[in-house]
């Protein structure tokens, strides 16, 4: 039945085996790929390369919504627990972005640190400057959640003037970036406060 595979003697050649779908992918994307991408300078008009940290990153999700309209709450529920530097109040008071990663033992990493860190997804958010990455951290700890998946907090988002005024760094195109590279957006919204 499937002699139509074994017939090709260049099919037989051209077979490779990868150790996982994500080394495959990477190792693709590297040979054949970045290449081409380089050749006709897509990394000037669109993205820079895609680094070792994406393709061995765990799917990633990015709630978003207006401040204190339950994004830490939801992430605490999904975790059963409170995850390292999480803030909760009425007012904004989740003032960064937070990444929340599995980890053996509960820790914080500031931007920073994680901008140099080739493992993670995050090494091309140094672009955004200082003023971001002081805004930026991860929170790792042990959660059967986080296994599989990685959230990303994000602060509140503002209304009017003061979203671009009083941030200091470049939120939508941060969110932006965020955007193009999350498998799944959810907004969170509170009917209550619609503007």
């Amino acid at each position: 039945m499937f002699r139509w595979l074994e017939g090709d003697p260049s099919r037989v050649q051209d077979s490779r085996v990868f150790e996982n779908v994500a080394t495959g992918l990477q190792k693709l994307y590297n040979e054949s790929l970045l290449p081409t991408e380089t050749a006709y300078n897509f990394h000037h008009f669109y993205s820079p390369p895609l680094a070792d940290g994406d393709f061995a990153a765990r799917p990633m999700v990015l709630l978003m919504g207006q401040y204190s309209s339950g994004k830490t709450t939801f992430i605490r529920h999904l975790l059963g627990r409170d995850y390292p530097g999480m803030r909760i109040g009425p007012e904004p008071t989740t003032d960064r972005f937070v990444a929340i990663c599995h980890g053996s033992a509960d820790q914080v990493i500031p931007g920073n640190a994680l901008v140099v860190d080739k493992s993670l997804p995050f090494t091309q958010l140094s672009h955004f400057g200082n003023a971001f990455l002081s805004k930026f951290e991860c929170a790792r700890c042990s959660s059967a959640p986080l296994e599989g998946i990685t959230l990303i907090d994000t602060p509140g988002i503002l209304s009017g003037e003061k979203q671009r005024v009083k941030r200091g760094y470049d939120f939508e195109g941060i969110v932006r970036w965020f955007a193009d590279r999350v498998d799944m957006i959810l907004i969170l919204f509170d009917v209550a406060k619609l503007d």
